[in-house]
């Protein structure tokens, strides 16, 4: 018996380079209590440990990941039919969480997605697919789906309901003329048989969708909204039929018609409304070509978007979408880029610039190389990101998911106790109207969806302005960020330096020094040797070549140039490696009108210096003001000397600098901010200031167009204007402000009209009817946020 219960257990592993590595694991493994072998394949790198009960395989996972190796874990997307409500999703996340192999687990309502992180070995994507089944839904992998048949598809849908919701209220409406008709005093005026035949199609064809989902809801071992209508209506149809059968002509049959019409005209909206909250991937995918002219043979061959290849010559005409991403090999265009950079003035561009698929033409025909399709391109990620967003969780949705629950278990205790309690103390008919306006008022669907509504409008509205946020929880974290630290090259300056000054010392030619600062640069990638370069381009200074180049990050670079040893980088560092004839004034009086100054020395000796400036951003200024009008602290941090930071700084009016910085340490000055209380929000480009990201509470990238996917923050801009920094904080507000006022008219309802329900002052019609609404008042308002352009462009800062 014991050998039965006995679990083989498949798990890939990562990081084994020979046999021993193999050993150590099964070493370390066999220790467990509850393992009882463990074989591990160094070829297939896989283990594979047979366990006892009880033996989690999270257990076996941390002690081979303790033991220095990596069990890694893949990520997979699923379309999820059949979810009704907040307990559909939580019941689906409880089932498939429950697998071996999964990590973890989130669906979202809103967009009918899941997405799984589990160990492949020890389930699949099949596997996953099974478990929702299994729950009651149907699901498909993301992968597998075809977006624009997906879109037909919902479509198809959505007008059905609608024809059926058309029918349900033709039927529907004489009951409601007699119910009203009978409430001002006068008599029924349909008999019985009719009353039945127009009640009986709308609670078994037009109410098909809430048993289906009731069955499959009851037949995964949870109950959600569909249990409550079924039984509330069907409890009234059937106690209306047996009265009927009984000759009695006080009857519900109006009651169980009209609350099944009005729950199905709310899903009805419920769905237009959601349709309309994921209207924004759906725009931005819809700016893809669909057609290209690539050039073979010398002919231009026209071809569909997906059959293009990295390498694939494509010809452009005025007026054409760019098909993928790529580099210009002919011609001088201009080109739209507004849909990635939000500018909406036209870039001119020339050989060997890069243009960007679903950008457009505007001006000359021209030649093109591609370096990207499919979901390589810019394009693709932006949607990439914007549906992780939308698809994520944010942590406030935590309590809604818990409630939800347990609320229709609640409710149906709540429904039979009002039952009960109105039959002995009232009369039973009193009873049934009660406990059925119980069932059907109370409504977790408006809890479910009132944080991912919200959310899945805000990315969307923040991909229009060139804002892609990484999840639900960066969105919600930013609203509390109360101190931003803005890097200075790239994000308060243009980071495009240029050199401004060279100022030789007397028996040094100014040739000959930005000849070997040149020679010296041209080795390093940091922008200010590009500027040096650029410069000696610019005067057509014969190049020449630096050996035994040496780059000391955060100081400076050393070399040979022409026999001369040729040090350059700061005064301070110069100073160290004791430099004659220094001169700290040359140095000062350029540092004191915000230029970053580069001293020469050759042979040591000092030789010069050269200063260099970078523009602020127009928008600079504005960002900071906004920054501090939100109730924002503002910090610059530069590895520049304190006098040009602080120079920089005064003209965007910033009064907090951190000068003076090495890149690796600006990731321990963010800590030491978060350290004090502060909600830390970091502004950088991505690259150099990666660990400063990655260490702040909320990482801000600013974007270059095409850098679109930055993997150390959790915020990327696309544009390159800083004040999207204010924007990004600025709509997660929004956001945030709106997922509260949805979660409280969500709580609000159901604490409110259950007890009403329940004491008997709602009749089954208007809980049906308000419940319809609830859902579609919370999607709603989440909706309005669409209209926060204005705030958004920075009118109301």
């Amino acid at each position: 018996m014991a050998e039965q219960e006995a679990k083989e257990l498949v798990l890939p592993v990562e990081g084994m380079t020979c046999a021993a590595c193999a050993a150590r694991i099964e070493k370390t493994v066999s220790r467990l209590d509850g393992v009882r072998s463990c074989h591990v394949n160094l070829a297939s790198e896989k283990a594979t440990v047979v366990v006892g009960p009880g033996m989690d395989w999270r257990t076996v996972k941390e002690r081979i990941e303790k033991t220095g190796y990596a069990v890694p874990l893949r990520t997979a997307e699923f379309k999820i039919d059949g979810m009704t409500c907040a307990s559909c999703a939580a019941r689906i996340e409880k089932v498939v969480g429950r697998a071996d192999g999964v990590a973890s687990v989130q669906v979202n309502l809103a967009s009918e997605k899941g997405t799984v992180e589990f160990v492949p070995g020890l389930i699949d994507e099949q596997g996953i697919i099974a478990r929702i089944e299994r729950a009651g839904y149907g699901a498909v992998a993301m992968k597998n789906v075809d977006e624009v048949d997906e879109r037909r598809r919902r479509q198809a849908r959505y007008r059905r309901d609608l024809y059926t919701f058309l029918g349900s209220v033709v039927l529907t409406l004489p009951l409601v003329i007699q119910m009203f008709v009978m409430l001002a005093g006068g008599h029924a005026f349909l008999p019985i048989w009719l009353s039945f035949a127009l009640a009986t199609p709308v609670q078994f064809y037009v109410g098909w969708r809430f048993y289906q989902g009731a069955y499959h809801s009851l037949r995964g071992g949870a109950a959600n909204m569909d249990v409550l209508v079924a039984l509330g209506t069907s409890v009234a149809y059937v106690y209306s039929t047996i009265l009927a059968a009984l000759g009695h002509s006080d009857t519900y049959f109006d009651s169980s018609a009209t609350v099944i019409t009005l729950i199905f005209m709310g899903k009805l909206l419920e769905a237009r409304a959601k349709q309309q909250s994921a209207s924004a991937v759906e725009s931005i995918a819809g700016l893809a070509a669909k057609e290209a002219h690539v050039i073979r043979d010398g002919q231009e061959v026209d071809v569909a978007v997906e059959q293009l290849r990295v390498g694939d010559v494509l010809r452009v005409r005025p007026g054409e979408k760019v098909p993928a991403d790529g580099l210009i090999v002919e011609g001088s265009p201009s080109i739209d880029e507004s849909f990635l950079t939000g500018e909406s003035v036209p870039v001119n561009k020339t050989v060997g610039h890069p243009v960007y698929g679903a950008s457009v033409n505007q001006l000359n025909a021209f030649t093109m190389q591609v370096t990207r399709v499919g979901s390589d391109t810019a394009l693709a990620q932006v949607i990439r990101l914007v549906n992780q967003a939308q698809g994520s969780k944010a942590p406030v949705q935590r309590l809604a998911d818990k409630i939800s629950g347990i609320f229709v278990p609640t409710v149906l205790g709540v429904a039979v106790v009002t039952f009960l309690l109105w039959g002995v103390f009232g009369t039973w008919s009193h009873a049934l109207l009660a406990a059925v306006a119980v069932l059907v008022i109370a409504c977790p669907c408006s809890l479910g969806l009132a944080t991912p509504t919200a959310i899945m409008v805000g990315t969307g509205l923040g991909a229009e302005f060139g804002i892609l946020i990484k999840g639900g929880e960066h969105l919600e974290l930013a609203h509390k960020v109360n101190a931003v630290i803005l890097d200075k090259t790239g994000t308060i300056t243009e980071g495009k330096p240029s050199v401004t000054d060279v100022l030789p010392t007397e028996g040094t030619d100014s040739e000959q020094l930005i000849r070997f600062a040149a020679a010296l640069e041209a080795q390093s990638e940091h922008p200010l040797a590009r500027a040096v370069t650029e410069y000696a381009k610019l005067r057509g200074i014969e190049n020449t070549t630096a050996t035994g180049v040496e780059a000391i990050p955060g100081h400076g670079i050393v070399g040979t140039v022409e026999a001369h040893q040729v040090l350059i980088g700061q005064i301070s560092w110069l100073e160290e490696q004791g430099i004659a004839g220094l001169n700290p004034t040359m140095v000062a009086n350029l540092e004191e009108q915000a230029k970053t100054v580069v001293c020469v020395a050759i042979d040591g000796s000092f030789a010069g210096v050269l200063g260099i400036a970078d523009r602020v951003k127009s928008d600079a200024k504005r960002t900071v003001q906004a920054l501090a009008r939100m109730g924002i602290d503002v910090w610059m941090i530069t590895g520049d000397h304190a006098r040009t930071a602080h120079a920089v700084a005064s003209q965007v009016g910033i009064q907090r600098v951190i000068a003076g910085v090495l890149p690796a340490d600006k990731a321990t000055k963010v800590k030491e901010l978060k350290e004090q209380g502060r909600i830390v929000a970091m502004v950088g480009d991505g690259i150099n200031d990666a660990p400063a990201l990655a260490a702040a509470d909320i990482g801000i990238a600013m974007g270059t167009g095409a850098d679109v996917a930055i993997e150390a923050a959790d915020i990327a801009l696309v544009r390159s204007e800083m004040y999207g920094v204010v924007r990004a904080i600025l709509l997660s507000r929004l956001t945030m402000r709106k997922i509260r006022q949805n979660l409280f008219w969500a709580f609000f309802y159901n604490i409110l009209g259950v007890p009403l329900a329940a004491i008997g002052l709602l009749s089954p019609m208007i809980a049906g009817a308000a419940m319809a609404l609830s859902s579609v008042s919370v999607v709603s308002n989440s909706l309005l946020l669409k209209r926060a352009h204005r705030a958004m462009k920075g009118d109301g800062y």
